[in-house]
């Protein structure tokens, strides 16, 4: 199949459900967070889809390379913010686990689109 928009990478749909997911389990999260641990997660898993489409549109490979490099970053990122929500209660290490796996998923995903890229530059 040829590529012929973000939406056709598996990377970018996979992306797209990690965000369902923890907008999702970020409901369970206390109102006083709304405003911090909440908005910042929502922030973070965003970004994972929005650098990786981006990427894509750009017009270099070294560009692509650069925004899969902020993606992971903000899923790093969405990894560690939902490890401080379990380890303050706000939800289970079970309801996290889909998201985590995800995550492991998306991690791997993104190191190795990223290297097949900076391979093709001269």
């Amino acid at each position: 199949m040829k590529i012929q928009s973000h939406r056709d990478l598996i990377v970018w749909q996979r992306a797209m459900d990690l965000a369902v997911q923890v907008y999702q389990v970020s409901r369970a999260f206390p109102r006083s967070e709304v405003y911090a641990l909440t908005s910042q997660l929502t922030r973070s898993v965003t970004s994972v889809a929005a650098n990786i489409a981006e990427g894509h549109a750009r017009g270099t490979a070294r560009d692509y390379a650069q925004f899969l490099a902020v993606a992971r970053g903000s899923l790093m990122e969405t990894e560690t913010l939902l490890t401080l929500a379990v380890r303050l209660d706000y939800i289970r290490p079970e309801t996290a686990r889909p998201a985590f796996d995800l995550i492991t998923q998306l991690s791997k995903m993104l190191t190795s689109l990223r290297h097949k890229i900076l391979d093709r530059i001269p």
